[in-house]
């Protein structure tokens, strides 16, 4: 298990928890940002990881406040132990509206259903202790409703899927020797590039330091965020690839 400061200045501060994942599972990053003594946890993940990723984040708040669980989708290594949270402390979950009926299926105590909160299309701002939490919209990244969040304190955007990488962990240095270890995920993850280019045209607008996804390692520096942006805007991946997959297998011999 490691734990990375993304950003640490005047009362805020970003952390990483990465490697909390053991077997088989897939490996997950999960994100805290605390600001003035109050935080929000990102795709805080499954039941495996559950114990050990709130007993960190009750380490890293040092007696403060829990305030939002923020799910940027519906699949299970960022939901699954969703109830835990809710349980043990009083913060708000927030979901794309898309998928808020259904998140309940994975074991939600009707107890705790009035604090999961829909995120509509357009995304959202939340007050994290008189700091901004940006929910922006990311449909189709590679869930229908998906959201990321941008912190314009550290200037960092946390990507989710978008960005994922497969054995890589901690900071990227050579962004052009990285892309191996994203192509192959993006290609079958992502729904296609007309998502890409609507994301990467907003995300232009943004002031960003750090790309911080859900999956593998982390991109520093506008020029690597700006490498990365432009590699999304131009890649087939997804719808743009689906003839190729739709064939009648063959025949049994």
């Amino acid at each position: 298990m490691t734990t990375t400061i993304l950003f640490d200045a005047n009362g805020h501060k970003n952390v990483l928890l990465e490697g909390f994942e053991e077997g088989t599972s897939i490996p997950t990053n999960q994100h805290v940002v605390i600001h003035n003594g109050h935080a929000a946890v990102l795709d805080p993940g499954g039941h495996k990881i559950y114990s050990k990723v709130l007993a960190e984040t009750t380490s890293q708040l040092k007696g403060g406040h829990l305030d939002y669980i923020l799910l940027s989708h519906q699949d299970p290594d960022i939901v699954a132990a969703v109830n835990g949270w809710l349980m043990t402390t009083d913060a708000t979950a927030y979901a794309p509206s898309l998928w808020v009926r259904f998140i309940p299926h994975f074991g939600l105590d009707r107890l705790v259903q009035s604090r999961l909160k829909p995120v509509s299309d357009e995304g959202m701002r939340l007050d994290l202790a008189g700091s901004e939490l940006w929910l922006l919209p990311a449909h189709f990244l590679h869930s229908p409703g998906n959201f990321q969040v941008y912190d314009p304190v550290s200037k960092i955007l946390y990507t989710g899927d978008l960005g994922a990488s497969v054995g890589v962990e901690g900071e990227v240095h050579d962004f052009r020797a990285h892309l191996p270890a994203m192509e192959g995920f993006h290609k079958r993850y992502m729904a296609g590039n007309a998502a890409l280019r609507a994301w990467a045209n907003m995300a232009r607008n943004l002031d960003i330091e750090t790309i911080a996804p859900q999956h593998g390692g982390f991109l520093r520096g506008k020029d690597k965020v700006a490498q990365f942006i432009d590699w999304c805007r131009e890649l087939r991946c997804g719808n743009d690839l689906v003839a190729e997959s739709y064939l009648i297998p063959p025949a049994r011999t």
